[in-house]
């Protein structure tokens, strides 16, 4: 029996159908899948419309916190540099911070949690402007105030010292004076604050003295006329050479009669320096400063000298006389010392007739430090009446040496 091959039509079928389930899941997911990309096209203008917005209302927020950090940084600055010039006023830093606390609570309170408007940013600067030109304005009120108050105390200072002068001369011992020649220093102390001493170079005799309680009994500082004592001290040690001397290490030379005669600092500090505390402690004493020049008046003090000093303060001691204590008398005693040669007097006041037939003149030592160096010291005091720094006491009819 033959058997003839027949093939099933079932595969054929099967592929039909699954064909026919491809087109018709194509067509079910064509239509869909461009339904969805029609609504992504049309949302797409409208997502980067909004994300351009955001990103813009970023930027302003971003320029807003600048714009706001500056403006805070600037009031920082304004508020440190308001703190710095109250601290050198001296005023209180407590009082100041209150002040700026304040300040910011009433610009925080006044924003209400928003930033403020162009116009409300430019009304805050111009009342903060205003503000600063009030404080400035007391500022300056109040220094005016100290400046008038400080110049009422110096004047009422002077004034209580005049009439202390003025009290002390009415107290005056006049007796044995000559009264002509103390009417004469009267008047030429006139109002001034002082005291003066005529004295006889030579001999010791004193013709007047004009507030005795200032040129007797209290002592002063001596200021430039130390620079006499370091004059001396610097001429008999050779630290001062015949013609010149360097000033503080520097190319730059003076002569000693110009430096007396301008009171020069700098120079005598130089030599004070090279002079020492001690030697130049010893020429003070030697010249009468720290004892009583024996005067026939009672209760003479004995003035003062520094007790030690050393570096830069003893150069400053030797052209301002810090520590130094000296009396008029002694002065008037140190002086009359240069103008005769080396002699240091006694200054003696006749009392009575008889004191005057009598008087002789008293020596309490010579000094020990050559005429050469006293005669070089007496220009400079010239110098200093005729142009340098005691030239209200020229006179063109006579010469007049001081310091």
């Amino acid at each position: 029996m033959t058997h003839k091959a027949v093939r099933s039509p079932f595969p054929t079928a099967r592929l039909a159908l699954t064909f026919l389930l491809f087109i018709t899941i194509t067509a079910i997911s064509g239509p869909a899948t461009g339904w969805a990309k029609g609504k992504r096209g049309a949302s797409a203008p409208a997502s980067r419309k909004n994300a351009r917005e955001e990103r813009k209302h970023d930027r302003n927020a971003r320029d807003n916190n600048q714009r706001e950090s500056r403006a805070d940084r600037k009031r920082r600055e304004r508020d440190e540099r308001d703190a710095r010039a109250e601290h050198g006023r001296g005023r209180d830093r407590s009082s100041a911070r209150d002040r700026r606390a304040a300040r910011d609570e009433e610009r925080d309170s006044s924003r209400g949690g928003r930033r403020l408007s162009r116009r409300e940013r430019q009304a805050e600067a111009a009342r903060l402007a205003a503000e600063r030109r009030r404080e400035l304005e007391e500022a300056r009120r109040r220094a005016e105030e100290a400046r008038r108050a400080a110049i009422a105390r110096q004047r009422a200072l002077e004034q209580a010292m005049r009439d202390e002068v003025a009290s002390n001369v009415l107290k005056d011992d006049a007796t044995g004076e000559d009264l002509e020649v103390r009417r004469a220093a009267v008047a030429a102390l006139g109002n001034h604050i002082g005291t003066v001493v005529v004295m006889n170079p030579k001999n010791g005799r004193v013709y007047s003295i004009v507030n005795q309680e200032w040129a007797l009994r209290r002592g002063f500082k001596p200021c430039s006329t130390i620079k006499l004592v370091t004059g001396l001290a610097g001429l008999s040690e050779n630290v001062i050479s015949p013609e010149t001397v360097n000033v503080s290490n520097v190319n730059y030379k003076l002569e000693l009669t110009d430096a007396l005669a301008y009171s020069n600092n700098g120079f005598f500090q130089n030599v004070g320096g090279q002079v020492g505390f001690e030697r130049m402690v010893n020429y003070a004493r030697q010249l009468g400063l720290g004892e009583r020049t024996g005067i026939n008046h009672a209760n003479e003090y004995t003035g003062r000298v520094p007790a030690y000093k050393s570096g830069w303060a003893v150069n400053h001691m030797c052209s301002h006389g810090d520590d130094f204590e000296v009396t008029a008398i002694q002065l008037a005693s140190l002086t009359s010392a240069i103008a005769n040669g080396g002699d240091l007097l006694v200054p003696h006041l006749p009392r009575t007739p008889q004191e005057d037939i009598q008087f002789k003149r008293e020596v309490r030592r010579h000094l020990n430090m050559g005429s050469g160096a006293l005669q070089r010291i007496v220009p400079g005091m010239i110098g200093s009446v005729n142009y340098g720094s005691g030239k209200k006491a020229y006179d063109p009819y006579q010469t007049v040496a001081g310091k």
